[in-house]
Parts: C-alpha cells; sequence; structure tokens
C-alpha cells in the first residue's frame, strides 16, 4: 500500500508538471511543451543494476561523499538552492559581475525565464517515465541536503534538472561575456558535479543533463522572445562594460 501511495503522488506530481509551459506561465518558460526537446526520445535509459554503468555511478557517489566536509562540499549545498538570488551566488563570480535583480536586470530577466524550459520541461518526459530513484534513497543514507529529500523523493532523478539548468545557464552566459567563458562553462560544469556530492542525483543524471540543458540551448536561439531578451542582455552587458 505504502508503494502504491508512492506511484500515485509521483504521478500527480508528473501530470501538475505537464500544465506548466509558455502558454500557462510565459514568465517562466520561453517554449511550449510541443517544442521543447524530449528527454525521453533524446536520452537512452538510465542504467541497468548491476551495469558497468550504475558501477561508475556508485563509485562516483563514494567520491562525492567523499568531499562533503571540505569547502566543496560547501558549495554543493549553494548550488542546492534555486531559489531567489540563485543567479548571483551561483554565477556572478565567473561571469565578473553582480548578476542580480538590481544590477543586471536584463540578464536576470533572461536567465530566469529559461530556467525551468532547462529545469522542468526539457526535463520532465524522461524523470516520469523513469521515476529514477535518487542516490540517498537507492543506498538508504542521509544526503547533504536533507531538508530537500522529501520534494526529491516525489520527482525522478534522471535526468538532473539543476544541471540541465545550471550547464543551460552557462552556455548563454558565456555567450553574452565570452571573455569570462573558462570561468563561466567551469561553474557550470560544478553546478552538475554538485549534485553528485550532495548524493540527490547519480553522476549518469548530471551528465544526461548536461545533454538537455545543451539541447535546450539550441531550441531558444530559435525562440523569438529569447532571441529579444538575449538582445537586451547583450546591450545591458556592454553598456555596463564600457
Amino acid at each position: 500500500m505504502k508503494k502504491l501511495s508512492l506511484m500515485l503522488s509521483m504521478l500527480l506530481v508528473g501530470m501538475l508538471a505537464v500544465a506548466q509551459d509558455h502558454t500557462t506561465d510565459p514568465n517562466k518558460y520561453y517554449l511550449t511543451a510541443d517544442e521543447v526537446v524530449n528527454s525521453l526520445v533524446m536520452l537512452p535509459a538510465p542504467p541497468e543494476a548491476g551495469s558497468a554503468r550504475m558501477a561508475y555511478d556508485r563509485e562516483r557517489y563514494e567520491w562525492g561523499k567523499s568531499v562533503r566536509d571540505t569547502p566543496r562540499g560547501k558549495q554543493a549545498i549553494i548550488d542546492a538552492d534555486l531559489s531567489e538570488g540563485w543567479l548571483d551566488r551561483t554565477f556572478s563570480k565567473a561571469f565578473g559581475m553582480k548578476l542580480t535583480k538590481e544590477n543586471a536586470p536584463e540578464i536576470y530577466k533572461l536567465i530566469n525565464n529559461m530556467k525551468e524550459d532547462a529545469g522542468d520541461l526539457a526535463t520532465r518526459d524522461a524523470k516520469v517515465k523513469y521515476m529514477r530513484p535518487r542516490p540517498f534513497m537507492m543506498y538508504n543514507e542521509p544526503s547533504l541536503t536533507p531538508n530537500d529529500e522529501p520534494g526529491l523523493r516525489n520527482n525522478g532523478s534522471y535526468p538532473s534538472g539543476h544541471t540541465s539548468i545550471g550547464w543551460a545557464t552557462a552556455i548563454v552566459l558565456s555567450e553574452i561575456n565570452p571573455a569570462r567563458a573558462k570561468e563561466i562553462m567551469k561553474r557550470g560544469y560544478e553546478m552538475g558535479e554538485s549534485r553528485v556530492i550532495c548524493g540527490a542525483h547519480h553522476q549518469s543524471d548530471v551528465d544526461a543533463g548536461r545533454v538537455t540543458g545543451s539541447a535546450v540551448v539550441g531550441l531558444l536561439h530559435a525562440n523569438p522572445g529569447f532571441q529579444k531578451q538575449l538582445a537586451k542582455a547583450k546591450t545591458e552587458f556592454a553598456a555596463k562594460s564600457n
């Protein structure tokens, strides 16, 4: 009965998520469900138990646990927080400028408007289909972000939405400020790595999240709304750089 309740809860989450896209919330999405890349079609299935890929996931999980009690572990906790101010916390230093609503409103609007295209819309089909248990669930061990665990239990692990957001954001910010691309892309890569450290995602979830994030950016560049806001963001950055 408990297992059935969990499955029904996951199904309900998936059904509620399907309603969200540009048509229902244009302030959070540029794309519609029909336009976005389909993660279920694009990605292979997650690793099977006993496979070499699963063994590598376990190896990376153990590595992640080994660095939790270090500055890298503290950064992983910060990277897990995608609430208000996340862009400033995670990318301002790499970008070389405060990425806040007050200091860079056009860049802020661009990134926050595409955030769920990458993190939710593009990942949801595979998440709902596979409903892969997260590492802290699979190994029955605490994660590095215990307050997030209740919500994560009802959301599939594959692919990683946090990773897709971080990677897609890094690609777009690098286009705006190519002189800092190395620093920005490193930060984007680390956002995915942080999910392994937290025990919230398997390495294969993260790898798939980077692929998904890249695909979303490609689609966004063909979207008129994104193109318009990207132009504003580039103009804003150029003005602040002079």
